[in-house]
């Protein structure tokens, strides 16, 4: 996954799978990639007027994912693994408790 990055100024969201056409910089190009003279598209702000907003598809804020035991920092495929895989290690161990009756 790749970071996004917002200018402190707009608001304007920087995504390097999208590029930023008006400039002329192709997609895929990562934030660190582009160049000094870079001007944000909507206000003109240099790229040290942006801050990281962190990977796309990470669930919470950026501030929140210390939070929750590094749950906040998994990708969604691996949450749901870990909540319906938990849940399904309860369900066996309540079928379990049927057998000691």
């Amino acid at each position: 996954m790749r970071d996004r990055f917002e200018c402190s100024t707009c608001g304007y969201v920087y995504v390097p799978r999208q590029g930023d056409d008006r400039q002329g910089v192709p997609p895929s190009t990562l934030f660190e990639d582009l160049p000094e003279k870079w001007r944000c598209p909507v206000c003109s702000a240099s790229k040290r007027r942006f801050q990281n907003l962190g990977p796309v598809g990470v669930t919470g804020f950026k501030e929140n994912a210390k939070y929750g035991l590094g749950v906040n920092t998994l990708d969604p495929g691996r949450k749901n693994l870990l909540i319906f895989g938990s849940l399904f290690v309860f369900f066996l161990l309540f079928l379990s408790l049927y057998g000691l009756g």
